[in-house]
């Protein structure tokens, strides 16, 4: 698969500070790519780096082929951005904001008015399109900004914590949107962001990011592989109270973790050895109803802690 997105020993010094130290990066077309670790790591930085807002000390980086640091009106051209903290004009309503974009952007006003309609149904704020982004809801704020990203139809987006500070549904609808970029559209997508389950199940390939440094890089998959993981992560949905159903499925010996997802009456739930048959039967021998039970694969939240204990 062709590039989209390559870094060669990128770096960023603050004074004393590396805050992104020798940055490596191969983002192929059409992928999701997490670039994943805690705030303060250095991943905003190097977003800034990426779209030529920010000079780098040393190294370099691609934007299809086009160097940002030269280029910078051409990178800006091919790629979306939406920050961590989205900002519109509060008076306006989405669509109005999302017409100004269009206008710097100098799209004509009829593909405007047509690609904006086609991007509100997208992101599920038709009904809301006319009010003012005063009254909207953080969930709402950040689906508008998905929107306002793709105005000018980019070749990459790149999200910045997009699914933070939003309810469970909002997350769902987030990751929907953001799979869907790369699968239905050839979008690539880079996503930071510091909450790694959430993430876990749209990103192709993941970046593990500590103090600067990119300590790990791959699928969830090779990663665990790497650290000589043997558990593995189930989605486990049972229709209980909460408090109960983490005691009884916390009780069974092969289980090293249970989490709450984002869906309601829904939880991760790693084992040692993929064992699921103990799952199945101890919630059936406690008289908890199973609303679903899938695989999920490795669990990122565990591995990228691995990484971490490891680089710190």
């Amino acid at each position: 698969m062709a590039t989209a997105l390559h870094t060669d020993g990128l770096t960023k010094v603050y004074g004393d500070r590396t805050v992104v130290d020798h940055l490596d990066l191969d983002i192929a077309e059409g992928t999701v790519f997490g670039l994943l670790g805690p705030n303060g790591a250095g991943k905003t930085t190097t977003i800034l780096m990426v779209l030529g807002l920010s000079e780098p000390t040393s190294g370099s980086a691609r934007v299809l082929g086009l160097d940002p640091a030269r280029a910078p009106l051409e990178v800006k051209r091919a790629v979306g951005y939406m920050p961590d903290s989205v900002g519109f004009y509060e008076s306006l309503t989405g669509r109005q904001n999302l017409r100004y974009t269009a206008r710097l952007n100098r799209i004509p006003e009829q593909q405007a008015t047509e690609r904006i309609a086609a991007l509100l149904e997208r992101v599920g704020l038709t009904g809301a399109a006319d009010d003012p982004v005063g009254t909207y809801s953080r969930g709402m704020r950040q689906r508008l900004g998905i929107a306002d990203t793709l105005v000018k139809e980019p070749r990459i987006a790149i999200l910045d914590e997009p699914t933070m500070a939003i309810d469970p549904e909002g997350v769902a609808e987030m990751q929907a949107l953001i799979r869907a970029l790369a699968d239905d559209q050839g979008v690539t997508v880079l996503v930071a962001s510091h909450l790694l389950y959430q993430l876990q199940s749209i990103c192709d390939r993941v970046g593990i990011f500590v103090e600067g440094r990119l300590v790990a890089e791959g699928t969830t998959a090779e990663l665990a592989k790497s650290l000589g993981s043997t558990s593995t992560l189930y989605e486990v949905g049972v229709g209980a109270d909460p408090d109960h159903v983490i005691r009884v499925l916390s009780a069974i010996p092969t289980v090293t973790s249970v989490t709450p997802t984002a869906r309601a009456h829904s939880y991760r739930v790693a084992v040692e050895a993929g064992e699921a048959p103990a799952i199945i039967s101890t919630l059936v021998s406690a008289d908890l109803p199973i609303l679903h039970f899938r695989p999920m694969g490795e669990d990122l939240d565990e591995i990228y802690h691995s990484y971490f204990s490891e680089a710190v």
